[in-house]
């Protein structure tokens, strides 16, 4: 019998294509809040605002999402390890 690694190097196809794709629709979704951020939000949540500080408004919403993302990594990763990643998994969800 033979081990010339093919599952090996098929497992790890597999798992560089799911996160190749899952990284793409987050930086998509990313992209999309930036663009509807520029466009959209500054007249849509601040209409009582001057447009330039609407604008600056919505994009501080844009910045807080990249500084909660990390954060939000290092204390899910935290807990994740010590209770379970699943039974994290499932409290975000819910």
């Amino acid at each position: 019998m033979q081990s010339d690694g093919t599952s090996a190097t098929a497992g790890l196809r597999t798992v560089v294509g799911a996160s190749l794709i899952g990284t793409m629709i987050e930086w998509f979704d990313f992209f999309i809040y930036g663009v509807a951020s520029a466009l959209v939000f500054n007249r849509l949540f601040f209409p009582s605002f001057e447009p330039l500080v609407g604008t600056l408004l919505a994009f501080s919403t844009y910045a807080l999402g990249f500084l909660a993302r990390p954060l939000g990594g290092i204390v899910f990763g935290h807990f994740g390890d010590r209770i379970g990643r699943k039974t994290l998994l499932m409290i975000s969800c819910s």
